[in-house]
């Protein structure tokens, strides 16, 4: 997600231990602390649910406190949006940005990213080079995916945040640094704690304010404008004029489960205004398959077989029609022969499923926009 507000970041000055300014390269400095870009609106990235008005709430009250800040939710949910609008808004929105996709660099190498080496500290350092932590000085120091450190580096990490202090590698001293780490995870590192591939104490360290993004099928009343959004922002982008999407693909859109939360409802809207053919978006909402037989049991003990029953009955019932209407092309009356029922039983089957009609099927193929697509 991307738009609306632009944070410019100015090239910092780093302080050494000993209080003197030690001038960094332009070119150094742009290699590793990235601007902030541009963000959605507010409205677009808290939406209207209870949780993300929470998420908001506290959003604000942390921001101008240099703690350590947790971000965590499924991939897609919008963290990295989150951990900027923690920089944006806070004291240090004029220092440098730094990101670190722990994932993205090999644990080898990951170190000296960090924390930067001295020449000569090992084969091939013909020259010494500050790192990412250093580079964040008197600004953000954001780090995604964070389960995803060594044993090793959490120790040295777990130093930074406990004393401000951190060491190059074949440094004989370390370096004071001002700092505000965010960290990010799509796990549950009280898990990963138990399976001894995460240290409890930097759990602790990191974890002072905690921020749960829900995912998105918990959010689906903010659908709608998320697609409005999205609609809007590709079609500027690509020079494209889709239209709206039809009010049962809305429908459809707020019944689907989202593994891919955010991110997969941007993607699918962007080929929508590429391909201009809102089947594109249909055939990747393959309904979430309901486990009746492992269904959770109330406190009390209580529960329904006749419901239950009911519930699976309606679930089959639907994808038997939706599988043989689509057969069928759509064509309702052969859909009808198929099944063995009534025409007219058909019709309030589909209604009662919240399928599509057949009319609503062909006005979306013949209102399909053809797209001039500008070259990028």
């Amino acid at each position: 997600m991307s738009l609306a507000l632009r944070v410019q970041v100015r090239p910092p000055q780093v302080s050494s231990p000993s209080g003197r300014n030690q001038a960094m390269t332009i070119s150094s400095v742009n290699t590793l602390a990235q601007p902030l870009g541009e963000m959605p609106p507010d409205a677009i990235v808290f939406g209207r649910t209870e949780a993300m008005q929470a998420v908001r709430d506290r959003l604000t009250k942390l921001a101008s406190a240099n703690v350590p800040v947790l971000i965590q939710g499924e991939s897609g949910t919008g963290k990295d949006i989150v951990a900027r609008m923690i920089h944006a808004t806070s004291p240090w929105r004029t220092g440098p940005w730094v990101k670190v996709n722990c994932p993205a660099i090999p644990g080898t190498l990951l170190e000296s990213e960090l924390f930067g080496y001295e020449k000569g500290a090992f084969t091939g350092a013909y020259g010494m080079k500050p790192g990412r932590v250093e580079m964040a000085h008197r600004g953000t120091l954001f780090l995604d995916e964070i389960s995803e450190l060594d044993m090793s580096l959490q120790s040295k990490l777990l130093q930074l945040l406990q004393d401000g202090q951190f060491c190059r590698i074949g440094a004989q001293e370390d370096k004071k640094v001002e700092v505000r780490v965010v960290c990010a995870t799509n796990r549950k590192l009280e898990q990963e704690i138990e399976n001894g591939t995460f240290r409890s104490d930097l759990f602790y360290r990191i974890n002072v304010v905690n921020l749960h993004l829900p995912p998105l099928r918990e959010r689906a009343s903010d659908i709608p404008d998320l697609v409005a959004y999205f609609l809007d922002y590709h079609n500027r982008k690509y020079n494209c004029r889709a239209r709206a999407l039809s009010s049962e693909l809305m429908t459809e859109l707020g019944k689907y489960h989202w593994p891919g939360n955010i991110r997969e409802l941007e993607n699918l809207v962007k080929r929508y205004v590429i391909l201009g053919n809102e089947d594109v978006i249909t055939t990747d909402l393959t309904p979430r398959p309901t486990d009746f037989f492992n269904t959770e049991i109330p406190v009390d003990g209580q529960i329904s077989l006749k419901k239950l029953t009911r519930q699976a009955v309606r679930e089959l019932e639907r994808k038997v029609i939706l599988k043989v209407l689509q057969n069928c092309h759509w064509n309702r009356k052969q859909a009808a022969r198929a099944l063995s029922i009534s025409y007219r039983a058909l019709l309030y089957k589909i209604r009662d499923a919240g399928l599509p009609s057949n009319r609503a099927v062909k006005r979306r193929e013949a209102d399909s926009p053809k797209q001039e697509i500008a070259a990028d």
